[in-house]
């Protein structure tokens, strides 16, 4: 099934709120972090959370990535979110949107992206996501969120 990626709309919040919802990944507290800066992109445009969605024919949100610049430096970014609606997993719609950013970074002359997540089974995906596109893992921090759910951190030069 094709994925079409393209910008955000406000139409699109019931959409991103649906997928976050979509499963038991994501914690209320982190769905509400997420719902944020989806508001704040909506309100501010692509200047600190730039959001880019992916649609498929059953799906107008099968999924979104939320991207920015990182503060204080040249040309590095960070990907904040990337999440799949359940109905849209195994259909390449992560892949698609993180390529979909990579290409735009690249345009926009970006050199690096780095991305934090959580060693918890839940993100037990999205680290085979970054491990197949070649997101090498550069640090990991013990017990950072709470005991025995260590920070992983990838980066990308580009």
């Amino acid at each position: 099934m094709p994925v079409e990626i393209r910008k955000l709309t406000a139409g699109d919040r019931p959409g991103i709120e649906a997928a976050l919802r979509s499963d038991e990944t994501f914690r209320a507290e982190e769905i509400n972090v997420a719902l944020e800066l989806i508001d704040d992109a909506l309100q501010q445009g692509d200047r600190d959370y730039w959001v880019r969605i992916a649609s498929t024919e059953d799906l107008p949100v099968a999924g979104y990535v939320c991207f920015g610049p990182t503060p204080m430096t040249n040309a590095t970014w960070d990907l904040y979110w990337i999440v799949t609606h359940t109905q849209g997993r195994g259909e390449g719609v992560a892949s698609s949107l993180i390529r979909a950013m990579e290409s735009e970074l690249r345009e926009r002359d970006a050199t690096a992206i780095r991305v934090e997540t959580s060693q918890t089974e839940g993100y037990g995906a999205a680290r085979k996501l970054y491990a197949r596109l070649e997101y090498p893992e550069q640090a990991r921090f013990a017990d950072f969120y709470k005991p025995g759910d260590d920070l992983i951190v990838y980066y990308k030069k580009l």
